[in-house]
């Protein structure tokens, strides 16, 4: 079921910084398949991608640089003349950012006001999409977490995305450069290859016929999000935010299904007919102990809603893992 107005997209010229990632490789995909004519910047080559698998880089064009490089970003949004940027790209595995907070926080907050800067000085774009998450949300005590919270990140992750987010903010409110932010939970799907994540591990050791392994004590709540519903709700809050006037806003989505890390991990063994036994490590530090979202504020202004059920999308995501692990 899609939800996305061609003709919006159709030749419209589009900037994705993280292409070669997870959720941008889909949202690449689904760009193109809309008429839309798609700029990504590369900083390091990536030849197991799912933008490859999918053959999404015949029809894009590829611009070597990083965030770190203002002059790459004005150049490419000046040469390829863009109107849309989706800033996707960033450190996004917690442990990683716990062992080097110093490249964490120059890849998420000083690429973040990179994109904008340059998006500042484009005269040419009107509609920017920053990727923060819901780990900028930080600890609160009421759950689920809404858009008007304050963000309270306190960990190198955590902390990086508040920031980013709150930069974001700014650039809207000083500047009042046409931005959106999305927070979003754990995404999953086919495609992520960064196998210390739960969900694409788990599926991994299954089919090794190992036992799972859980870092944490396994009750940590979690808010996991299909990585198409995810695209969906990019391109339609993209679509929207200037027939709606909705820049600076932010916005929570998610399928609003929230279960423990060991809940998650039973789920995937029953559907995939494993009586293995999780190991649970207990090992996990600097991590939030429940995480939620509410995404009433996507569903009430943009129209939007989840496609695909936890069931319909743990079992695409089985799918595509053992076809391409086997």
């Amino acid at each position: 079921m899609k939800i996305l107005n061609n003709k919006y997209w159709k030749n419209r010229n589009v900037f994705i910084t993280g292409a070669t990632g997870f959720l941008g490789s889909y949202i690449a995909k689904e760009l193109i398949s809309l008429g839309a004519n798609v700029t990504a910047l590369v900083r390091d080559g990536v030849p197991n991608s799912n933008l490859y698998k999918m053959n999404c880089h015949k029809e894009m064009n590829f611009v070597k640089g990083s965030l770190e490089d203002i002059n790459v970003l004005e150049r490419v949004l000046g040469e390829y003349e863009i109107h849309t940027v989706f800033h996707l790209a960033a450190q996004a595995i917690v442990g990683i950012a716990n062992r080097n907070p110093i490249s964490t926080f120059e890849s998420n907050i000083l690429g973040t006001w990179n994109i904008l800067e340059a998006c500042r000085r484009s005269p040419l774009v009107k509609a920017i999409v920053i990727a923060s998450s819901d780990k900028a949300y930080g600890d609160q005590k009421n759950l689920p977490y809404h858009e008007n919270m304050p963000l309270r990140g306190k960990h190198p992750y955590d902390v990086s995305k508040s920031c980013a987010d709150l930069i974001a903010q700014t650039f809207y409110h000083t500047y009042k450069l046409p931005v959106c932010i999305t927070r979003c939970g754990n995404l999953y799907g086919g495609g992520d290859l960064n196998f210390n994540r739960i969900i694409p591990q788990t599926i991994q050791t299954i089919l090794n016929k190992e036992a799972p392994v859980i870092r944490s004590d396994g009750t940590n709540i979690r808010d996991y999000f299909y990585v198409e519903d995810a695209v969906n709700a990019y391109l339609l809050l993209a679509e929207k935010m200037e027939a709606l006037n909705l820049s600076g806003e932010a916005f929570n989505f998610s399928n609003e299904l929230y279960l423990t890390v060991s809940e998650l991990v039973e789920k995937i063994l029953k559907m995939m007919d494993s009586d293995l036994k999780p190991i649970i490590l207990n090992e996990a530090k600097y991590e939030i102990k429940h995480q939620y979202l509410s995404a009433n504020k996507a569903r009430n202004l943009l129209g939007w809603k989840p496609i695909y059920s936890m069931q319909e999308g743990l079992k695409k995501t089985i799918e595509w893992y053992t076809k391409f692990l086997k």
